[in-house]
């Protein structure tokens, strides 16, 4: 089944790192959340373990924040909620073109400028905006995790997501290739494919995952029809041992990518590579493009 698809909106390819003063906490109007999420940035020294070449964060220029500091995090979080809860953050310059059926509050994600699970103090950060969500009573708002799943193998990972199973939580985790060779083209990460594979089979049989996955054309080219048939093999096999994945979301380069060799797909190439994933594993898939051409 393929659903969900949707061209970005401006402000979609705008995903402000920074709102006003805020060091920690931000807005983002989201193509697949359908509303506005509350980005928690884990990682404002800009380290991840994966170096993707279509990932947009500057890491040329060294942030003036290098560590997260709980207390100013969870500040930032409860006045960004009532921000949005009043309504104040649509009469911003960011956000005053927000059409109105996306003025709604969906969640509140752990992304950032790298990999949120390598955050030493994962599990005591995901419990602090948790419990920010319970005292403002905001139990529809889900906790949403988005992950390449190179940690979900560490105890106070593990715990992490157990206090999201727990707080209407969801993971969103990265599958972007179908070998080896292409994930370490696109990821460039020692980190090796089958554990990423592994962690994923695991912590999919603790609950259902959303399976996120960018594809793009690397100097010209669209990723193969082999890379593409592995691709649905390695879903295949995820599920074939247990694990219970709820959607594949599958979208296109929307932002400026780090490498000048990646471009966007079109609508169509997204379009097919959905329905292929929907026929050949029969997952419920989700089609997200990029920024419309002039």
């Amino acid at each position: 089944m393929v659903s969900g698809k949707d061209t970005a909106h401006p402000l979609h390819s705008r995903h402000q790192r920074t709102f006003q003063a805020n060091r920690f906490v931000y807005p983002v109007l989201s193509r697949r959340s359908g509303g506005i999420s509350l980005g928690v940035n884990l990682n404002p020294d800009k380290i991840c373990n994966f170096d993707c070449i279509y990932c947009q964060v500057d890491r040329t220029r060294q942030s003036e924040t290098r560590f997260v500091e709980t207390d100013a995090l969870v500040v930032e979080l409860e006045a960004m909620l009532g921000l949005v809860k009043s309504g104040e953050l649509y009469e911003s310059e960011e956000f005053a073109g927000t059409p109105e059926h996306l003025r709604r509050l969906n969640d509140i994600a752990f992304s950032g400028d790298g990999e949120p699970t390598t955050y030493r103090n994962f599990d005591e950060i995901i419990a602090a905006c948790a419990g920010v969500k319970d005292r403002l009573h905001l139990d529809p708002v889900k906790l949403v995790l988005i992950t390449n799943a190179s940690m979900f193998h560490r105890e106070h990972v593990r715990r992490g997501l157990e206090i999201l199973d727990a707080h209407q939580g969801e993971i969103w985790a990265k599958l972007e290739a179908g070998t080896d060779a292409y994930y370490q083209l696109v990821e460039r990460t020692p980190i090796p494919f089958r554990q990423i594979l592994d962690n994923i089979t695991a912590a999919a049989r603790v609950r259902p995952l959303v399976i996120q996955s960018l594809f793009m054309r690397i100097e010209g080219e669209p990723p193969s029809a082999e890379e593409l048939e592995a691709f649905c093999e390695r879903l295949n096999e995820i599920t074939a041992a247990g694990g219970k994945l709820r959607l594949v979301q599958l979208y296109t380069v929307a932002r400026k990518p780090a490498e000048s060799i990646v471009t966007a797909l079109t609508d169509a190439e997204v379009d097919v590579i959905a329905a292929l994933v929907a026929k050949r594993t029969g997952l419920s898939t989700a089609a997200f493009y990029g920024v419309p051409q002039p």
